[in-house]
């Protein structure tokens, strides 16, 4: 089967054949029919993660927010069938540990991470092996197509689970997010999907206008303005001044920084962007305002596999739509392409691989 394989960090990927998955006991192997294309590919390309020992290895298949269908499974999956259409979080557990049984599978010890790990081969290729099948592979609802579920990706999951279950954010809050890539732009549309204020934080314009298009109440651009000092004076109300909730979607020091001071009395920051090789996972935070006004600092990765009924029922009642922020439908081909273009952030909102 064709696949985009990591060579070297920072080269092109190499479009080539590789070999078919066959299932695991536990396991199923999924057609892709659609795959999007996230950031954390791009840090995985680049060979991000090493201070961390979470470098992908090279000869490598990336890709991780595949939807498809079945078309193997191993002999001791009892839930999932061949032609079932499903969706695959990058974040697998291995359903039977503590984390996985009470709803926290994200942060399973003995997981792996789809496209991140030798064990977990990824989904920019024609098929993708799915351990653990019965607890990972989730149905697609009838009727709702693959590229919208893969535009889910892990921007959308990883959004909504910060935002609803992680800060447990309220209606009419006001929401800031600070970069508006993927993720970023999923937490804008999320946030007024389900009732907040969303204040969009960009340097790009053509990210703030798909911002607005995504449902920002309102849009900073931090090329012409303090971003801090912008969202407190938008966010002023009679019971305070700032945002109740700020998402640094980006994982530059300075997003992150931004994202803190930003806040009211009692407010919440969600790490969402993982940093780069700037940063290598260390930034400094004003701890003493954090102790003073009773920050709270949350981090959040993906979502565990039991949340994905709850966002999957709102892209099947259409208060969420993850169409509108697709910029781009690419072939595998295309790939290599389009993670060196978001080196200089040149992508046009969600871009996804389409097969067939």
């Amino acid at each position: 089967m064709r696949a985009a394989v990591l060579r070297e960090y920072g080269e092109p990927l190499e479009i080539t054949d590789v070999p078919e998955p066959e299932p695991e006991p536990h396991g199923a192997v999924v057609r892709v029919d659609a795959c999007g294309i996230c950031r954390s590919d791009w840090h995985a390309w680049q060979g991000h993660g090493e201070w961390a020992d979470d470098r992908v290895p090279t000869d490598f298949v990336l890709g991780h927010e595949p939807a498809g269908t079945v078309v193997a499974v191993g002999d001791r999956v009892d839930r999932v069938a061949v032609g079932d259409r499903v969706v695959v979080p990058f974040d697998l557990g291995c359903g039977a540990c503590r984390a996985c049984t009470t709803g926290h599978g994200n942060t399973c010890r003995d997981g792996v991470a789809l496209g991140f790990e030798p064990a977990a081969p990824g989904a920019f290729a024609e098929r993708v092996h799915v351990p653990h099948a019965t607890y990972n592979a989730l149905p697609i609802p009838e009727g709702v197509p693959a590229r919208d579920v893969a535009a889910l990706g892990c921007r959308f999951t990883t959004a909504y689970h910060a935002l609803v279950h992680r800060a447990a954010f309220s209606p009419g809050d006001w929401i800031a997010v600070h970069g508006c890539g993927g993720v970023g732009l999923s937490a804008v549309h999320i946030a007024d999907a389900l009732g907040a204020r969303a204040v969009a934080v960009d340097v790009d314009t053509d990210a703030l206008e798909r911002a607005q298009t995504a449902g920002a109440a309102t849009t900073v651009d931090a090329t012409e303005t303090d971003p801090v000092a912008a969202v407190e004076s938008i966010t002023t109300d009679g019971d305070g001044e700032g945002a109740h909730v700020s998402v640094d979607a980006l994982g530059r020091a300075e997003t992150c920084r931004n994202s803190v001071q930003c806040l009211r009395e009692r407010g919440t920051h969600v790490q969402i962007g993982l940093t780069t090789d700037a940063e290598q996972g260390e930034v400094a935070l004003p701890i003493d305002e954090i102790t003073r006004w009773e920050i709270d600092v949350l981090g959040s990765r993906g979502m565990p596999p039991t949340g994905y009924d709850e966002l999957l029922g709102l892209l099947e009642s259409g208060t969420v739509d993850p169409s509108l922020l697709v910029g781009r439908e690419v072939s595998l081909a295309d790939v290599p392409e389009r993670l060196a273009a978001m080196t200089d952030y040149d992508t046009d909102g969600i871009e996804v691989v389409t097969f067939g």
